[in-house]
C-alpha cells in the first residue's frame, strides 16, 4: 500500500507530523526533539571540529619549527666525527636530510638593560636543507650575515624575543652562558656579543620567545664543544613515518646513540588533547541525549491519541512490524532533519571561521594566534551516526508499544 509513491508507513509518519487542531501540544515535542537534536549536532561538529583543528594547528607547527628525530650520544658529552654519522644516517629510506646542530641556555641582554633568558641553537647554514627552512621563517632581516667572517658573529632571534629585548636587524645584543670561563680569578661568566641579522617567527610563541640561532662553529666555539656537536638533527619525507624510521636509524648507529622523534617529545601534549576532545564529545551528547527524551515524550503521546486508527489499521490486515515502522518513521525523521539542520550549520560555522579567522587567539597562551577549525570525515561520520542511533535506540520502545496494541480490545470501547 502506498500514496504518492511513498510506503504507506513513511505516508502515514509524515501526516503525524503535521499538527492539526488538538494535536498542537504534540507539534511541540516535535519542534523541541527536532531543536534538541540540531544543537546537539551543531554543537558536536564546531566542538570536534575545533579541537582537531587546534591539535593540528600545534602539530604542524612542532613538524616545521623541529627536527622530526634527534639523535644524541648516550655519553651526554657530545657527539665527536659527527661527519661520519651524518652519510649513514642520509642513506636510510624515508630521510630528507640530517645536519649536526649545537643547544644551549643562555642569557640575553641589550645596553638599555633588558635581560630575558633562551636558547641559542647553532645549525650549518652550509647545508641547503637547513637553510631553506630557516629562510621561510624570516620574517625581518636575512640569512646572509651569518655566512660572513670579521666582526662580531650574527645571530637570528625569534619575533618575540626580539621584540622583549627591544631590537631590531643591524642593532647588537650580549649572549651570555650559564657554563662560564675558568680564568686565573676563577670561573667568570662567559658572554659573546652579537649583531642581529634578522627575526623569525614559527608561529608559536614558546619558540619565537625564547630561540635564537647562529652558526655551527660559532655555537661549538660558545658552548665550548671544541669539533663536537650536541646531536644530529634529521628531517623526513613524511614525518608521520618518524616512529619506523628512527628505529631503521637506531638499528643502523647501534649503541650508544640515543634517538627522540617529534611523536615522544611531544605525546603528553597530545594525549592530552585527544583525552580532551572525547571528553567534550560525551559531554555536548547529552544534549542529543535530551532531544530523544522529546522525541520519545512526542511517540508516547501519539501512540495514546492514535489508539483508535492503530486498532483500524490492524484490523484491516496491517502487519504488527508495518505498524511499528509508521511511528519509527516519525523519531527517525525528526532525528535526521536536526540533524541534517544541524551539520549544515556546524559545517557553516567551520567555514566562516577558517575564511575570516573571526577568532582570535593569545599566542602566549594557546601558541597558535587564531582557532583554526578542521573536522575529519572519521569525526563527521561519528556524530551523524551516534545521532542516528541515539534517534533510532530512543524511538524503538515507543514503535514496539504500537506495534503490540491488540484491535480487539482497542476497538471493544469505541
Amino acid at each position: 500500500m502506498s500514496r504518492r509513491g511513498l510506503p504507506f508507513e513513511l505516508f502515514l509518519g509524515l501526516r503525524y507530523l503535521r499538527a492539526r487542531g488538538h494535536r498542537t501540544n504534540l507539534s511541540l515535542f516535535v519542534w523541541i526533539g527536532v531543536g534538541g537534536v540540531f544543537l546537539g549536532v551543531s554543537a558536536l561538529i564546531v566542538v570536534l571540529a575545533v579541537m582537531t583543528g587546534f591539535q593540528e594547528g600545534i602539530r604542524d607547527r612542532i613538524i616545521a619549527a623541529n627536527p622530526h628525530i634527534l639523535i644524541f650520544e648516550g655519553a651526554g658529552r657530545g657527539m665527536r666525527d659527527a661527519g661520519a654519522l651524518l652519510d649513514r644516517v642520509r642513506d636510510v629510506p624515508g630521510v630528507r636530510s640530517a645536519a649536526p646542530f649545537v643547544m644551549q641556555q643562555a642569557l640575553f641582554t641589550v645596553s638599555g638593560g633588558g635581560a630575558t633568558g633562551g636558547l641559542v641553537r647553532g645549525v650549518d647554514f652550509a647545508s641547503e636543507s637547513v637553510r631553506k627552512d630557516i629562510a621561510r621563517q624570516i620574517k625581518m632581516g636575512s640569512l646572509e650575515p651569518l655566512g660572513r667572517s670579521g666582526g662580531d658573529p650574527a645571530i637570528i632571534l625569534g619575533r618575540e624575543l626580539a621584540r622583549t629585548l627591544g631590537v631590531i636587524p643591524g642593532e647588537s645584543v650580549t649572549v651570555i652562558s650559564p657554563q662560564g670561563a675558568l680564568t686565573a680569578v676563577g670561573m667568570v661568566p662567559k658572554m659573546r656579543r652579537f649583531t642581529v641579522a634578522g627575526t623569525f617567527e614559527v608561529g608559536m610563541y614558546e619558540y619565537d620567545s625564547s630561540l635564537a640561532y647562529v652558526g655551527l662553529a660559532v655555537a661549538q666555539e660558545f658552548a665550548g664543544l671544541g669539533d663536537r656537536v650536541t646531536g644530529i638533527e634529521v628531517k623526513l619525507r613524511d614525518p608521520f613515518e618518524a616512529k619506523a624510521v628512527a628505529r631503521a636509524i637506531a638499528q643502523r648507529l647501534g649503541f650508544p646513540y640515543l634517538l627522540r622523534d617529534w611523536m615522544e617529545m611531544n605525546r603528553n601534549l597530545f594525549n592530552a588533547l585527544q583525552l580532551e576532545k572525547l571528553a567534550l564529545f560525551i559531554i555536548v551528547t547529552i544534549i542529543v541525549l535530551v532531544a530523544a527524551f522529546a522525541i520519545i515524550g512526542h511517540l508516547i503521546l501519539l501512540v495514546a491519541e492514535k489508539r483508535k486508527e492503530i486498532g483500524i489499521l490492524k484490523a484491516m490486515g496491517a502487519p504488527a512490524g508495518s505498524v511499528g515502522v509508521v511511528f519509527l518513521s516519525v523519531g527517525m525523521l525528526i532525528g535526521l532533519v536536526g540533524t541534517v539542520a544541524g551539520s549544515a550549520v556546524g559545517l557553516g560555522l567551520i567555514w566562516v571561521q577558517n575564511t575570516y579567522r573571526i577568532i582570535r587567539l593569545a599566542g602566549d597562551v594557546y601558541q597558535i594566534d587564531y582557532l583554526p577549525m578542521k573536522l575529519t570525515w572519521s569525526d563527521f561520520g561519528l556524530i551523524i551516526g551516534a545521532t542516528l542511533l541515539i534517534a533510532f535506540v530512543f524511538t524503538l520502545l515507543p514503535a514496539r508499544r504500537a506495534a503490540r496494541l491488540d484491535p480487539v480490545e482497542v476497538l471493544r470501547y469505541e
